[in-house]
């Protein structure tokens, strides 16, 4: 490893260490078009990756490297010693260093699951998943502050497919019967919009683009039984708002960018039998490089920020 990217390692090294076998650590990173449009992307990004030290990550974004090279997550995994599934996903990818027991599939775009079994045999089902990106509902109410509610509200069920997607693989994850399975179910990715529970009151008074909303999709996931594990470590989203959108741009000061936590990690515990329990989050990266920098040259290779959930396991 070049002497840039062991800077780069102890900028985001977590301390996660393998002798906490009670513990495993998830990652969700939306790893911008497979880290192609940035210099030596494929490298930085297996830097951040082992200098976090995850025992699972759900990738976004796993495309193909530019080049001779598979898609990321394979590559990653082939560098790692680790697996990956990807199915027949264009972009999604789970890699982890445990083993995959079975591998599950939802859509291309939008969900691939596999169920990981650790070195205790104790297994959860995970999935990573991405949808919909148009009609950002931060940028709406950047672009247009006087507009209703509702008006804002219809960037989730017209302006995109986001409810429809989210709602699709909540359907898939009933009709398998992952919802009411014998092992924890931990579903993370690019939901691409905000938050009920970062959209409050006390949030709208700190960050200029933000009202408290009932804001659907993250609402569903919450009515299906879903933890955010993020918002369970840390409840108060003005004093650790959790931002992972976006370390790459800041905007002008005519269009600042609204900084948002969009990337987020779902967990469902079963009834009975061991569970998993969110003991430490934070986002990566930890400090955000200067907008001085060409984006092609930053050593974090993403314009989206890494979450990182500590678990706990438990009955």
């Amino acid at each position: 490893m070049s002497p840039m990217w062991v800077a780069l390692a102890l900028t985001v090294i977590s301390f996660h260490q393998a002798d906490e076998p009670d513990s495993w650590r998830l990652m969700v990173w939306n790893i911008q078009r497979g880290a192609n449009e940035f210099d030596h992307g494929p490298e930085k990004a297996l830097a951040v990756i082992r200098a976090a030290a995850p025992d699972i990550c759900l990738l976004q974004e796993s495309y193909d490297i530019d080049g001779d090279r598979p898609t990321l997550g394979r590559w990653l995994a082939d560098r790692l010693g680790w697996r990956a599934w990807q199915g027949e996903s264009p972009h999604l990818c789970v890699l982890t260093r445990f083993e995959i027991e079975e591998k599950r599939f939802h859509e291309p775009w939008h969900g691939v699951g596999a169920l990981v079994k650790d070195e205790a045999e104790r297994r959860a089902l995970v999935y990573s998943t991405w949808i919909d990106w148009r009609a950002y509902l931060p940028y709406a109410l950047r672009d247009d502050p006087d507009q209703s509610d509702a008006k804002l509200l219809a960037n989730e069920t017209e302006g995109s497919d986001r409810v429809k997607q989210a709602a699709a693989l909540l359907e898939h994850l009933r009709e398998s019967k992952a919802l009411e399975g014998e092992y924890p179910l931990l579903v993370g990715g690019d939901w691409n919009c905000p938050s009920h529970l970062d959209w409050t009151e006390d949030a709208a008074r700190l960050f200029r683009y933000r009202l408290a909303l009932p804001l659907p999709v993250s609402r569903m996931m919450a009515e299906a039984g879903f933890q955010d594990t993020f918002r369970a470590v840390h409840p108060d989203p003005t004093r650790t708002p959790g931002i992972t959108w976006t370390p790459l741009d800041r905007g002008t000061p005519e269009a600042p960018t609204p900084a948002d936590r969009i990337d987020r990690l779902y967990l469902r515990n079963p009834a009975q039998g061991k569970k998993l329990r969110p003991k430490k989050a934070h986002v990566l990266p930890r400090t955000l490089e200067p907008m001085t920098i060409p984006a092609k040259n930053r050593q974090f290779p993403s314009d989206h920020g890494a979450v990182i959930v500590d678990l706990e396991w438990g009955e």
